[in-house]
């Protein structure tokens, strides 16, 4: 089956060289290209990728908070980070917020290679060294507040939840589709370890209960 790949790069020579060296070396895989950040998101709407090759610096970009907003329009769609920056300074606020792998521009053509193919087939790339990384972050910030484990647009959707909101509703609300909606909700009750919207609620109270008593 062939695999939809999306470049995001504002430098030419990068989405060129790039699109050539993965389609000699990957096979059955189409490669599509986009420049900024703004066009990336108009393309998400109108086709389905496997995977995005995802530039730090682009037109319009909003760092980590990308990764949030191709997620949802595509939930499923795999994302590679490929920066000029390192690994140990940049990969784990990417790796954290969603992505699924990062490497770094100066790799060579068999890492890249390498890299693609191995989320492609695996879902994930991650080196030992961001592995290492990554047990380093969350040691060293473990929170006791369980919501913290929340992203932002999993906040959203989680408080209006509890206000009594189905799917249909948050999907009007919050300008999303159904489905990424359900997506969402599911990744909540897994992060919480809940089953139901009487468990969130109990867990939204018991967070209120313990910011108040340590402010």
């Amino acid at each position: 089956m062939q695999k939809e790949i999306l470049i995001v790069d504002d430098h030419l020579v990068v989405r060129t060289g790039v699109s050539i060296i993965l389609e000699e070396k990957i096979k059955n895989i189409s490669i599509l290209t986009t420049e900024n950040f703004n066009d990336t998101l108009k393309v998400l709407k109108e086709k389905k990728f496997d995977l995005i090759i995802l530039d730090i610096n682009i037109p319009g970009g909003r760092n980590t908070s990308m990764i949030e907003a191709i997620r949802d329009i595509q939930p499923e769609v795999k994302i590679l980070i490929f920066s000029v920056y390192e690994e140990d300074t940049h990969a784990c606020p990417y790796i954290i917020a969603g992505a699924n792998g990062y490497l770094n521009k100066l790799s060579d053509k068999k890492k890249l290679t390498g890299a693609v193919d191995t989320i492609l087939k695996t879902g994930n790339y991650l080196t030992p060294d961001i592995i290492k990384e990554l047990v380093k972050a969350s040691t060293n910030k473990q929170s006791i507040d369980p919501l913290d484990k929340l992203s932002k647009r999993e906040r959203e959707i989680s408080e209006l939840l509890i206000k009594g909101d189905g799917n249909i509703e948050i999907a009007n609300k919050l300008s999303i589709q159904l489905t990424t909606v359900s997506t969402h909700k599911n990744k909540i009750f897994n992060k919480l370890n809940i089953k139901n919207i009487v468990e969130l609620i109990s867990l939204f109270n018991k967070s209120t209960g313990l910011n108040s008593s340590m402010q």
